[in-house]
């Protein structure tokens, strides 16, 4: 049976970085919704055309079209035998639609990286991120900026808007924004928490034993 994740977390809690090692480890694909966007923009499917007159316009892109795109992604051949979701849904209306696109294949369950705020803040304003492709940095790596970036070699830099009070109103988002989607996962005993505190290596191997117990020691 096949393990389809959805990774939760608030910014800085190291959901990208532990979506993408498990990834790597298990074989499938991470499908980042703005990686999957900005694919098909560049591919000029009907969906991507259409999510590129929106941003052109400066507008958000909204639902029916997100939620085509990733309709798209998980019908491709390499996410039948399972995939991690990092980005989406971020809302109880797009878990729903989400739920829509399962129909007839393997459950979700939903992954939440918890961490307390004070933390999260400790670890985005010394993030580094890759000027030129956005990768984040490891934070199981000792990286200083101007270091080279593990996925192109460019450059690593501090964003511009990590800073206190951007990050405070972040997370207070973040709280207000998802606590709906956590309670609808958890009425489905759906959602898992591992604590995010702990060391990378050991957020990986709760992350990679959580999905071992669903599949009874293999993600396929």
């Amino acid at each position: 049976m096949a393990s389809n994740l959805i990774m939760l977390g608030a910014p800085g809690a190291g959901k990208g970085t532990q979506a993408e090692r498990l990834a790597r480890l298990r074989g499938v694909p991470k499908i980042s919704t703005g990686d999957t966007l900005r694919a098909a923009v560049k591919e000029g499917t009907p969906l991507g055309l259409r999510a590129k007159a929106i941003m052109e316009r400066g507008e958000l892109v909204d639902d029916s079209v997100m939620i085509g795109i990733v309709r798209e992604r998980l019908g491709q051949s390499d996410a039948a035998n399972g995939f991690i979701l990092d980005g989406f849904p971020r809302t109880v209306a797009q878990a729903e639609a989400l739920d829509r696109i399962m129909g007839g294949r393997s459950p979700l369950v939903a992954i939440e990286i918890a961490v307390a705020d004070d933390e999260l803040l400790r670890r985005t304003l010394s993030r580094l991120v890759c000027k030129n492709c956005g990768t984040t940095a490891d934070p199981g790596e000792a990286k200083s900026a101007g270091d080279p970036c593990r996925r192109c070699g460019g450059p690593l830099v501090q964003r511009s808007d990590d800073n206190e009070t951007t990050v405070r109103e972040r997370l207070r988002v973040y709280a207000r924004d998802t606590k709906p989607l956590l309670d609808y996962y958890r009425a489905r005993r759906a959602l898992r928490s591992i604590d995010g505190s702990q060391s990378p290596d050991r957020v990986t191997a709760e992350l990679a034993a959580i999905v071992d117990g669903l599949n009874g020691g293999t993600l396929s």
